[in-house]
């Protein structure tokens, strides 16, 4: 962008302080605080430069200045440094990890609630695409004439279930010996693999009439093809309420409305995800009108992945005004994302 070193410092510092302030920030107050060597009329002629190339703008109400969409682009591309967590920071995030139960839907769940605290801001945890997993146990369970419970545990270490209806009078039995069948035929198998021939040919060796078996094997197909759908557990809205930056009501409101529809945020992100060039330690991160849904246009938006075993991943992430700590927050993520994938490796044995 043809910026010379001071020009960078003079944006770097007008995001520092409008971050830790919230207030427009002028040439006296870019003196003061950071000690430019230079007049005030000359840093005034670098301030009027950078909001020339669109890097800052001036609000209505006020003489000073504050990053604008590409300034915040800018920043994060050119000049952040990403901090490292205090100790105790470090160690507060660990306990409250370890504390949670191990399985991992539990994990996830819980990490999401932890992130958004440590934050201040929504937190973002979708469960693994699991398509290529495969599964490990299933089991069919009878809760009561005409209902059972189908439990599956994939080489992910999720465990899913879902009830499904069976006929009325298909007995406990009978259904353990589909049961049984079907997970001695699918044991190891890729969810992506099964199909209902799977499921038909796994059970050919019953005694169970066709007319039974029919409806068991649909119902027990379509759990299974349910369990890679994914998850996501959205925490913290009411932190995005505490901040100046959402005080406005169309602006509150834009953005609990977009938060409300988890899944069209869960939709967004895979397709952000398909966009992504470097390796499983990048960080997407779309600043305002970037993001390409409405309603999040005064926020900033940062994702990245956490493993479960070698090929399959799931997404963590931080929504939160444009004026976030970009270096704070990427840490955090990032310890929390460590403890997610360290968690899931102990799970998995």
């Amino acid at each position: 962008m043809g910026l010379n070193d001071r020009k960078m410092q003079v944006l770097q510092a007008i995001v520092d302080d409008y971050v830790n302030t919230n207030e427009p920030v002028g040439s006296k107050a870019l003196i003061e605080r950071h000690k430019f060597p230079v007049s005030s009329a000359t840093l005034r002629n670098d301030m009027a430069e950078l909001e020339r190339m669109g890097l800052i703008e001036k609000p209505h109400t006020s003489a000073g200045r504050i990053p604008s969409d590409r300034g915040y682009r800018e920043y994060v591309d050119s000049l952040m440094k990403i901090d490292q967590l205090s100790a105790s920071e470090r160690d507060e995030i660990s306990r409250k990890i370890d504390e949670c139960l191990d399985e991992a839907g539990d994990l996830l769940k819980n990490a999401s609630s932890i992130l958004s605290e440590a934050t201040g801001m929504v937190s973002l945890v979708m469960t693994p695409r699991l398509a290529g997993s495969s599964l490990l146990q299933l089991k069919l369970l009878m809760i009561e004439p005409g209902k059972a419970l189908v439990v599956m545990v994939l080489s992910a270490g999720v465990v899913k279930d879902k009830v499904v209806r069976i006929p009325n009078f298909l007995t406990p039995d009978q259904l353990k010996e589909i049961s049984d069948s079907v997970e001695k035929s699918l044991n190891g198998k890729p969810l992506d693999e099964i199909t209902l021939i799977t499921l038909a040919t796994s059970v050919k060796e019953t005694q169970i009439p066709d007319s039974i078996l029919n409806q068991v094997l649909y119902e027990t197909y379509t759990a299974i093809k349910q369990a890679d759908r994914l998850d996501v557990f959205l925490e913290g809205e009411h932190n995005m309420l505490k901040l100046p930056d959402f005080s406005e009501l169309r602006r509150a409101q834009n953005l609990l409305g977009t938060l409300s529809h988890d899944g069209m945020v869960a939709g967004y992100v895979n397709e952000i995800e398909k966009e992504k060039t470097g390796g499983d330690d990048t960080y997407m991160i779309r600043i305002g009108q970037e993001i390409a849904l409405e309603g999040l246009e005064d926020c900033s938006f940062i994702t990245t992945t956490y493993k479960v075993g070698d090929t399959i991943s799931g997404n963590i992430g931080v929504i939160g005004p444009k004026r976030m700590d970009y270096s704070k927050v990427i840490s955090q993520i990032d310890f929390v994302r460590y403890k997610i994938n360290e968690k899931i490796k102990k799970i998995n044995g």
